[in-house]
Order: C-alpha cells, then sequence, then structure tokens
C-alpha cells in the first residue's frame, strides 16, 4: 500500500512496521491505516498524536507537523491496541468517558501495554 505523509512516500517503512507488528504481536487482520493532516491540532502543544477505533478494526494518526520517527512510533503504540482488540482485551469494562485511559484501571493497564510494548 502507498503512503504519502507531509508530501514524502513513507510507504517503505509504514508497510515495514505493519509487516513487522503483525508477525511480533501475532493479530490476523491488518487494521486499515489512515494519516490525518489537521493544521489546528498541530499547533496544541498537547494535540492528539492517535488513536484506535476497535470497531472499524481502523488506526488513525495525526501526521502534520510531525517527524516520520514519531508518527511510526504513534502507529506501533495503536498497532498495539490493535492486538488487545483481537484478543478480546478491549472490551469496555467501567468507565469510557472523557479521561477513560486515566480513570479506568483496566483501559490504563492496555495504555501501559501500550506504551511499553509499542
Amino acid at each position: 500500500m502507498n503512503y504519502i505523509i507531509n508530501n514524502a512516500d513513507y510507504s517503505n517503512e509504514v508497510n515495514s512496521l505493519s509487516n513487522y507488528a503483525q508477525k511480533r504481536f501475532g493479530f490476523t487482520q491488518m487494521p486499515k491505516i489512515f494519516f490525518t493532516n489537521d493544521v489546528s491540532n498541530s499547533h496544541k502543544t498537547l494535540g492528539k498524536t492517535g488513536y484506535y477505533d476497535p470497531n472499524a478494526k481502523e488506526i488513525h494518526v495525526y501526521a502534520t507537523g510531525r517527524h516520520i520517527k514519531d508518527i511510526l512510533r504513534s502507529l506501533a503504540h495503536e498497532f498495539v491496541h490493535h492486538m488487545q482488540n483481537e484478543k478480546g482485551d478491549l472490551h469496555h469494562d467501567g468507565y469510557m468517558g472523557p479521561g477513560y485511559a486515566q480513570k479506568n484501571p483496566k483501559m490504563r493497564e492496555m495504555e501501559r501495554q501500550a506504551y511499553e510494548m509499542g
């Protein structure tokens, strides 16, 4: 698949990381990957870096104004969430509102794993 990010072709890097993640984490279905350009988000000190949609099995990474190493780091983090989803670990137990990753102990553990493994 071709991935043009911030006007440069990073297809080799994204495909290589995707293949490595699938082998390392053992997920069966490759998620869809989207790189989002969001100028207003890129100006925020604590802007969004990415997210995983478990229902659609999609990874979304915010790319505007970020170095490719940082973008790939976010992609690796979201691959861990995809693996967690395939294993059934992301079912919504407890609080899932704003700040759920800090307020819900189970989801906090899922985030810790994603930071550690990704």
